[in-house]
């Protein structure tokens, strides 16, 4: 059996934009998304049609999550029921009755974006943070910052599984950035400098479909690490990840065996964001219907101090 290497020793000439916006940075690549940027997506919006990009939290059809996370649940506090005779219902002058519920979730186990420190190696997180620096919570690089600047800009789906001429992109099935520039021509869409790049394989149907089956065989498809991949990344200055998957590329990388490779060499090194579980078939039906595949992406997580991830409903608008 072949040695996994060390992702010190398959990244260490991995281009790297540490210390590019200072050594204080902690939203990395959306640097790149300045007011221009923002203007130029907002030009793009023609019928003033909107689509929400978050997954349903509480699915009564299942919540695809990360393997060992748990989905979230949410519990009623108070109801119409709390009031009914014998109940201990809060009484308010007037009558007053109200419902009220909580969540318990794993911050990272809907539709969410990553924060920059999430995932690291050596010992250092983006931009040369300590890793000791998320002991207890995330003192930098978390998702804060991101939630606090927001997100906007030009973005282009790459609908991987119609160019494909299938329903859903298999486990484990890969592509790379070569694949992306080609799925782009055939759209008839320019992929440009800072865009942000939504990327749908509507492998998660295969989880509604049969949910044990899926786990069985978890391995999921995605960008598939290269150093050429990692670099044309760096030099498209790409500030914004999106997927319809739980982690955003191949799960194992198939030549050196190694986990999750593209999230250090994309979000630990370059500072892109990662954004996750994303539901694009209504907007992708309507990308096939029009022919427009550009558009305004506009998105804030939650304002969560301290924390690796947050909950995102991202809007698009055509």
């Amino acid at each position: 059996m072949t040695e996994v290497p060390e992702l010190t020793e398959l990244l260490a000439d991995s281009p790297t934009n540490w210390g590019k916006w200072g050594p204080d940075d902690e939203v990395g690549s959306l640097n790149y998304l300045t007011a221009e940027q923002v203007l130029r997506g907002a030009a793009l919006i023609q019928r003033g049609e909107l689509f929400t990009l978050q997954r349903l939290i509480g699915d009564p059809k299942g919540d695809p999550v990360w393997p060992g996370r748990s989905p979230a649940t949410k519990e009623m506090v108070w109801d119409e029921s709390d009031w009914d005779e014998g109940g201990d219902g809060p009484q308010f002058p007037g009558g007053l009755h109200y419902a009220d519920d909580k969540l318990e979730a794993f911050l990272q186990g809907s539709t969410q974006y990553d924060a920059l420190g999430h995932v690291w190696y050596d010992g250092q997180i983006w931009n040369g943070y300590d890793a000791r620096t998320t002991v207890g919570g995330l003192s930098k690089a978390s998702v804060e910052p991101i939630a606090q600047r927001g997100v906007a800009g030009r973005a282009v789906l790459l609908d991987l599984a119609r160019w494909r001429g299938v329903e859903a992109l298999g486990a484990r099935e890969a592509f790379n950035h070569e694949d992306l520039q080609a799925c782009a021509a055939a759209q008839g869409v320019e992929l440009r400098p800072r865009d942000i790049l939504i990327l749908r394989t509507n492998h998660l149907e295969l989880f509604f479909q049969d949910e044990t089956a899926f786990y069985a065989d978890f391995g999921e498809p995605g960008l598939v690490y290269s150093p050429e991949l990692v670099q044309w990344f760096a030099d498209m200055e790409i500030p914004n990840l999106v997927t319809d998957t739980i982690a955003n590329e191949v799960t194992y990388d198939p030549e050196s065996g190694a986990a999750l490779v593209l999230h250090n060499a994309l979000m630990r090194n370059l500072g892109v964001a990662f954004t996750e579980i994303c539901d694009v078939e209504k907007l992708a039906a309507d990308c096939a219907a029009d022919g427009v595949y550009e558009f305004f992406y506009v998105a804030a997580p939650l304002k969560i101090h301290g924390a690796s991830g947050s909950p995102v409903n991202p809007v698009v608008i055509k």
